[in-house]
């Protein structure tokens, strides 16, 4: 299985032009992390291309396996001829807080319903092949709770894994405050209980 809490997003914005049958199409494609900056996105590419017959547009502004915040427009275009065709290249790529809006100018000829589709897919893919891509690993909270002699051999073992310590908290017994790759969870409980004969407690406190 995919690991789900490790996903990319575009590492700067990219704008690739494509020709068909005389339609311009021009893709910008960037990094998006909420929907108000996907608006703001789309509202710039107008500006850039007011002339433009269309402006077509989706989003995923979410990590890519959640649909919380995922859109898409046909800007005009026949319906589910460009917003969705996108989408779906936006949601193959398994990338994350992306945007692509299509600008189109009109050549004269018309594609049909077919060509419009086959054109606002290409020209997103053109533009993803040549974006550059960042990780983002998404982290969670938890809290290490054990007695006094295990704080040496907890700190060594965090620092083995690069895990920095957010907060010390000493009363009866040790908490240390962290937050840590959410696929290092499993592994982090095991290993402390193994450094502490089993008395160790880990939370997952909510955000």
């Amino acid at each position: 299985m995919p690991d789900l809490s490790r996903y990319s997003v575009p590492a700067e914005a990219i704008e690739v032009a494509t020709e068909i049958k005389r339609s311009r199409f021009i893709a910008h494609i960037a990094h998006c992390s909420n929907s108000n900056e996907a608006f703001e996105i789309i509202k710039q590419a107008k500006h850039r291309y007011p002339d433009a017959r269309h402006h077509c547009w989706a989003f995923i502004a979410c990590p890519p396996r959640s649909a919380s915040s995922v859109r898409s427009n046909d800007a005009g275009e026949p319906s589910g001829t460009a917003g969705k065709p996108i989408l779906n290249v936006l949601q193959y790529s398994h990338y994350g807080e992306i945007i692509c809006v299509v600008s189109r100018y009109f050549g004269g000829i018309k594609l049909g319903a077919g060509g419009l589709v086959r054109a606002y897919s290409s020209s997103t893919q053109a533009a993803l092949d040549k974006l550059s891509v960042k990780e983002i690993i998404e982290v969670s909270p938890i809290q290490l709770q054990f007695p006094y002699p295990f704080e040496s051999s907890i700190r060594h073992y965090l620092g083995s894994l690069k895990i920095v310590i957010d907060q010390v908290i000493y009363q009866e017994q040790v908490i240390f405050q962290l937050n840590v790759d959410k696929t290092l969870i499993k592994q982090i409980d095991h290993h402390t209980r193994n450094l502490c004969k089993g008395d160790v407690i880990l939370n997952k406190p909510e955000k």
